[in-house]
């Protein structure tokens, strides 16, 4: 005789699955809800201002951002997997410093070396790869906390820069330290398409190659990932690397924008870098985050920042509303995780 015992109840199976896709719904609605709030802005732009929608503003718009966006990938990448780096800031000004050094004459306050500018632009790229290979040493082979290793090394590299240049802004440097800034295509600084290319490449490597996989694996649980086979600590140990690299890549970027580098580049940086990448859905924890969401945060601050310019806003209110919207995220995070931020 056949069994007509009743099928046991689906619900129990479908009601996790359903939770997991709703959690996932609202985490890329986090992300899309920025490009509405891009749109909004630029047409209150167009009301408060007749330039703000012209060619050459948001072509300004776009290079004021270039330095900041290459510091908030490199944070990014730090913060999917489950550490920080504040001391990001700090490579910006104290790496082009280290090549401007090494290029300038002693009458203009260099260290007399007068480098060629190919080996003094390689100098800035080693120099990053090296703080982020020390703070990744101290992180992850000594198993020290980040946040306060990385918060020493913003001190030390904030004090050797102002020791080193004297407290002087250092100009006349060759024309390549200028020439991501200056150089154009299609109307558009090189330094825009680096780092367009660079949130291209991350993007891709994040969701197709095993190496972002791993970094969103060790975010989210580091032990589970070691257990998978995964090597842990040489892959934290290299985006430290990497991310030292990207942020002296932006220092370089904002040399040439600045069109000098004076003993406080950098400096009160990180808050911002901090804001991009939360709005854009970066998660503190670890394991969670897009590069669609940290470039559109960084774009975001940009056109914030430019429409406050215009409305001829204090600089100092800039910063606080800055803060105001690193907590609107934060308490947008928590309802869209489910979860307290640790």
């Amino acid at each position: 005789m056949a069994d007509t015992k009743a099928a046991p109840p689906l619900a129990p199976l479908r009601a996790p699955a359903a939770a997991s896709a709703r959690t996932v719904l609202l985490r890329r609605a986090r992300e899309l809800a920025l490009l509405p709030a891009l749109l909004l802005l630029m047409v209150l732009g167009a009301v408060v201002n007749d330039s703000f929608l012209t060619e050459r503003n948001l072509i300004s718009i776009l290079g004021a951002s270039a330095a900041l966006a290459m510091v908030v990938l490199a944070e990014s990448l730090v913060l999917i997997t489950g550490k920080f780096d504040l001391s990001l800031e700090s490579v910006v000004g104290i790496a082009p410093a280290v090549g401007a050094l090494l290029v300038l004459p002693v009458a203009q306050s260099g260290w007399g070396t007068e480098l060629p500018a190919a080996l003094a632009l390689l100098a800035i790229l080693v120099a990053g790869a090296v703080v982020g290979a020390f703070n990744g040493i101290l992180v992850v082979k000594f198993r020290l906390n980040a946040f306060i290793v990385t918060l020493a090394m913003l001190i030390v590299l904030r004090g050797l820069l102002v020791g080193a240049t004297k407290g002087k802004t250092l100009f006349g440097m060759p024309e390549s330290f200028y020439s991501l800034a200056t150089t154009t295509f299609i109307n558009v600084p090189m330094s825009v398409w680096l780092a367009a290319g660079a949130f291209a490449a991350a993007g891709l490597v994040l969701k197709y190659h095993r190496v972002g996989r791993a970094l969103y694996a060790i975010g989210g649980n580091a032990d589970a990932a070691r257990a998978a086979g995964i090597r842990v600590e040489r892959v934290m140990l290299g985006v430290f690397v990497v991310a030292g690299v990207l942020a002296a890549v932006g220092g370089i970027m904002q040399t040439g924008y600045v069109g000098a580098i004076s003993a406080n580049q950098g400096n009160n940086m990180i808050f911002t870098v901090f804001a991009a990448a939360v709005i854009g859905g970066i998660s503190l924890d670890g394991g969670k985050g897009s590069m669609l969401g940290a470039l559109t945060g960084v774009l975001l601050l940009g056109v914030v920042q430019n429409l406050l310019t215009l409305a001829q806003v204090p600089s100092f209110w800039i910063q606080a509303i800055y803060g105001g919207i690193i907590l609107v995220a934060l308490m947008i995070a928590r309802v869209t995780t489910g979860r307290a931020q640790d």
